[in-house]
Order: C-alpha cells, then structure tokens, then sequence
C-alpha cells in the first residue's frame, strides 16, 4: 500500500475548502487572545493577571494551529494570502513563520520518525544516553518528562532550530532575516506596549506567560502526536517506509469537545500526516471515509487519559532501534505491542 492510494480516497471532497470558515476560526481565536491579554494587562490583582496570562496562552496556541494549516496550504488557494495570515497568527507565539513552515513541511512530514532526518522527539538509545555527559543527561530526563517536555520544544525546536539555525542557501537565509524581523518587531512592539499600560508585571503577564504556556502545550500535544508505548521510530532508511511513518507512526486521540473546538482538532493527526492539504475542519469527515480503507494496518486510536499520560511518559523515555523496543530510564524493557486498552482502535466519535 502507498501513500497516494490513501490520499486518492480522501479526494477532493477531503481537500475543500471553505474561506469564510477559516476567517471566522481565525476571528475567533484573534477575539479569545485579546480578550485575555488585556485581562491580563489591566486585571487589579497579580494572581489574576497570571491567570489572564495562562488563558492567553491557550489562545496563542489555537492561533498558531489555525497558521499551522496555512503553512501547509490547506486554508486558501491563495498562498499569498496563507503567508500573510499565517505569518500574523504566529506572531504571539514568537514563531517565525517561513523558517518554522520549512522545517515542519519539509523535514518533520517529509520523514516522519525516521531520526536521521526528522529530529523532532527523537528519542536517544540507550548507549547514547550512557554515553552523554550528566549534565546533558538531565536535560534530556526533563524534557521526556509530563511537567518538564516544554524544555524539548524550547530547547532543541525553538532555540536550536529557529534562533541558532543557519540556513546554507541565499533564499534560506533571506526567509530568515525576513521571518525574525518580523517576529522580533512583534515581540518588542507587544512587551513595550504591555509594559506602558502596566508596567513590568503586566509585560510577564501579557508576553512571557502566553509564550511559555504555547511552548508547553505544543510539546506536550506534538510528543502525543507520534510518542506511544507501540509506536516506533526508524534510525535506517531501508527500514522505514512513507506509510509506516505517516500512518502508523501518528495517533489519533478522542479528547472533549470543547478541546477538539478550541484547538481545532489539532489531536486528529493520522489523516493530517497521511495529507496535509485536508483542513483541519474536515478532518473528521476524512478520517471517516478512510477508516475502511486503513483496516489492515495498526492504527492508533485512543482516549486521552491521565493514565495514559503516565504510562506514555514512564515507558517512553529511551528507545533501542535495533530491535524496535521503548526502555525506561530505569531499563525496564517494553517491547511494541498491538494497542490494547490503553490505545484501542475504536471508531473515532466526530
């Protein structure tokens, strides 16, 4: 089976799009964040500005899935257009949009789990851990942990990937300077406006608070997207193939309703791996019409539980490609099983 047999099912149905959907989501999310930043700014107590801050943060996040499907050309077949609107919900999350647009649709959906190539929640060996210094040893504990995975995604996404990263083209470089100037005029313009309304406290608030927030919950969210006990990842090209990365390296988890309305259903990843021009508003009409057609293969599909966090994060933590089995730090071996009540492959309840 190939990956364009599976995308040929979805067809043009799966890929339209709808413009005043996009723009109304997009308003929505614009009218949440404002709404919390200014409470967040102007709320008389510090405690509530922090809490102003968090929901911000939430709001930073949907912004930046809404700009996750205009970077994939989902939303308009404008892409000029999917630039610009892309580029602008980004802004508060302090992501550059072209230079993080390159790395996701290239590297992470062009080989997804292979980890020469795809380094997003790569997950180290057990000699590579033995190896590494204490220091760096912790740092990699942290970040495949439930409380501390943000520091993956600030570390070694944002900081590594984006601020340090140098591109070897003239273009590359180019969408760079172009994307950080942006962003960084953004970051300055949002803190010196915070802080004339409220001073410092309302800068911590209103800026880094919605930013640590985003940082969180996308590397939570994204480790959950192709992290699981019987998922694997692939070190060797001759080991790994389109359909085993995509489709069976992704899950689809059942989360609530109003986290599948806020975050725009950003928890149903297989059919966006399998193809990313479907918007994320008919993602549950495709996985429906291709549910059928991916009977034969092993499938994840699951409801997100606190326990399954727990087991995810315990079991997940160093990952032995030779023989395809997840270790914990303790060297308790578990080998990839079929799902069982833990990841069932239960109809997905659109």
């Amino acid at each position: 089976m190939r990956l364009g047999d599976l995308r040929a099912v979805v067809g043009p149905a799966g890929h339209r799009r709808d413009d005043r959907r996009a723009y109304r989501d997009l308003a929505r999310d614009v009218a949440l964040y404002a709404v919390a930043v200014t409470g967040a700014v102007l709320a008389p107590n510090p405690v509530v500005q922090l809490v102003f801050g968090a929901g911000a943060g939430i709001a930073v996040t949907a912004l930046f899935v809404w700009a996750h499907d205009a970077a994939h050309g989902a939303l308009f077949g404008d892409e000029r257009k999917g630039r610009v609107l892309g580029t602008l919900a980004m802004l508060p999350s302090l992501q550059p949009y072209r230079l993080w647009q390159h790395g996701h649709n290239r590297v992470h959906h062009g080989f997804t789990s292979l980890v020469t190539v795809d380094w997003i929640w790569r997950p180290w060996d057990p000699t590579t851990y033995a190896a590494a210094s204490p220091l760096a040893r912790l740092g990699y504990r942290v970040e495949r942990s439930a409380l501390g995975c943000g520091w993956h995604y600030l570390r070694r996404v944002w900081w590594d990937g984006m601020v340090r990263y140098r591109p070897a083209s003239t273009s590359q470089r180019r969408d760079r300077r172009f994307s950080w100037s942006i962003t960084s005029a953004w970051a300055v313009a949002a803190a010196s406006a915070a802080f004339v309304a409220g001073g410092g406290w309302a800068v911590a608030a209103a800026v880094v608070v919605p930013w640590l927030v985003f940082t969180y919950a996308i590397a939570f969210i994204t480790y959950l997207h192709h992290t699981h006990p019987t998922r694997r990842f692939y070190a060797s090209r001759s080991t790994w193939n389109p359909v085993e990365g995509h489709v069976t390296g992704s899950t689809l988890i059942d989360v609530a309703r109003p986290v599948r309305w806020l975050l725009h259903d950003i928890f149903l990843h297989t059919p966006h791996h399998l193809d990313t021009r479907i918007p994320y508003y008919r993602l549950s009409e495709a996985w429906e019409s291709l549910r059928p057609a991916v009977a034969g293969l092993d499938v994840l599909h699951y409801r997100l539980t606190s326990q399954q966090v727990r087991v995810t994060f315990a079991e997940c933590q160093l990952f032995d490609y030779a023989d395809g089995r997840w270790q914990s730090f303790t060297a308790r071996r578990s080998a990839a099983r079929p799902a069982g009540p833990l990841g069932s492959h239960a109809a997905w309840r659109g």
